[in-house]
């Protein structure tokens, strides 16, 4: 039996009103009650709405189900199945142009293409690995997969194996040869990395000295110039670390000294309240909140056992260089975080309302995990996630135009309500259901200057 608390007429999960109140409110700027009242309101002015959209998603698929039994015994026409649609209104038809400028939005959205991950935030360790998962060692994602061939004396084994070092050494000059290729040389070549007028000079093997074809691929180091500890390279937007240490046991076996050579990887990651999750009741909410409220306030970890020994697992900090003129610099050491809440078909028993059932369970993500984005704005973390003060939310399983301006018109609400900026709240539209160019280019327009982006699943 959930213990609750009357809350106006919401009866609220002890659980739940607790983590709000004394851990997710403080910092936030916006009062309990404030909060709690307008959870209310924003049930009683979207909740209808939610419900009447999944009625008429109901009647469509009714329609669609009695249209392919009635045409069961007879060849597939696509013309007539598409004009179908269009006039129960499934399909809908494409209106004007338009153009859309949606502002501060980062640039791991905007302007660097990367990989994202998904991950369940109910597990804390998964949440904190994908995190972290913007950097990567390329040695190590060679020596321990089957990209390199276990052939020829390359097997894995249990201790470290030198003939397979050696060819994850190959394959990385020859990645390196291809993103930051140096003149007239390969990087195979090089005995060591020094930094000479704000150039990057590489001496090879034969004691000839050459430099980058592209010198502005070399952004950083950290160590002396003479003998740098590690090399910062950006290639595509995306950044490349060296790390040279030739007393390193790795280090000592390749001919630059080079040591691990690190990788920007999941540049993005979804924290998922979705898909990945089965939140059935008050107290995996709760947990996912927690989570979420720990990654944007930077203290979340994870203790666990590994061979015999205890880890701990947090996030990681910020990246510190110098660049080749001498000044000091950083890059983020950690994804970017984007939020999924369910869809709008769900329903939890985290809270209540007057007729004592479960409300929506998109509404309440989306009034709670906003809150616990203010800590991010506000800068109540030594980690911070959005550098263009945005908060980003996911939204899976929308069938068509009518629930995308629906959750606009939502995050419109939340704004208001947590005295945030209008289009704070960006949007990441994921219309899974209802996959045409038609259709995404009205729940484009539906979306207006939140949206970040589109996935047809």
């Amino acid at each position: 039996m959930t213990d609750r608390i009357q809350v106006n007429s919401l009866q609220v999960a002890e659980v739940l009103y607790k983590l709000v109140n004394n851990e997710i409110i403080p910092g936030t700027g916006i009062g309990a009650d404030t909060f709690w009242a307008a959870l209310e309101k924003c049930l009683e002015k979207f909740g209808p709405t939610n419900k009447s959209l999944l009625q008429k998603r109901d009647e469509l698929q009714a329609r669609i189900d009695t249209w392919h039994k009635d045409h069961r015994n007879t060849p597939h026409d696509p013309i007539a199945y598409q004009q179908f649609l269009q006039d129960i209104g499934y399909l809908l038809p494409e209106g004007d142009d338009f153009t859309i400028s949606t502002d501060n939005v980062d640039a791991e959205i905007s302007h660097i293409a990367g990989p994202q991950l998904v991950v369940p935030v109910t597990n804390a360790r998964y949440a904190l690995n994908a995190t972290n998962a913007r950097w990567g060692s390329l040695y190590d994602a060679l020596y321990g997969t089957d990209v390199i061939a276990e052939d020829d004396g390359a097997a894995k084994g249990t201790q470290y194996n030198p003939v397979r070092g050696e060819k994850v050494f190959q394959y990385v000059a020859a990645f390196l040869d291809e993103a930051v290729p140096l003149v007239n040389a390969s990087h195979a070549d090089a005995t060591k990395y020094t930094l000479v007028n704000q150039q990057l000079v590489v001496t090879l093997n034969d004691d000839e000295k050459t430099t980058l074809i592209h010198a502005d691929k070399f952004v950083g180091y950290c160590g002396e110039n003479s003998s740098p500890s590690l090399i910062l390279f950006r290639n595509n937007n995306l950044h490349i670390e060296l790390h040279v240490d030739t007393e390193h046991p790795i280090g000592k076996a390749n001919p630059g000294g080079i040591k691990d050579v690190v990788l920007e990887a999941a540049i993005t990651t979804i924290q998922d309240l979705e898909d990945s999750v089965a939140a059935v009741d008050v107290e995996d909410k709760t947990i996912a909140y927690r989570n979420w409220l720990g990654l944007m306030k930077g203290n979340l970890q994870d203790t666990f056992s590994k061979n015999g020994k205890t880890i701990a697992r947090r996030l990681n900090p910020d990246r510190e260089y110098t660049s080749p003129t001498g000044d000091s610099f950083t890059l983020p050491g950690r994804s970017l975080l984007l939020v999924r809440n369910v869809g709008h078909s769900m329903t939890n028993n985290a809270v209540l309302d007057s007729n004592g059932e479960e409300i929506p369970e998109g509404i309440l993500d989306g009034m709670i995990t906003s809150l616990i984005g203010i800590h991010d704005l506000k800068n109540n973390t030594p980690y911070a996630n959005s550098q263009s003060g945005s908060i980003y939310i996911v939204k899976p399983k929308m069938h068509g135009a009518e629930e995308v301006a629906f959750t606009n018109q939502l995050f419109d609400f939340i704004e208001d309500a947590l005295v945030l900026n209008r289009y704070t709240l960006k949007m990441g539209i994921m219309d899974e259901e209802r996959r045409t160019s038609l259709n995404l280019k009205e729940c484009i327009r539906a979306a207006k200057e939140r949206i970040v982006f589109i996935n047809t699943g």
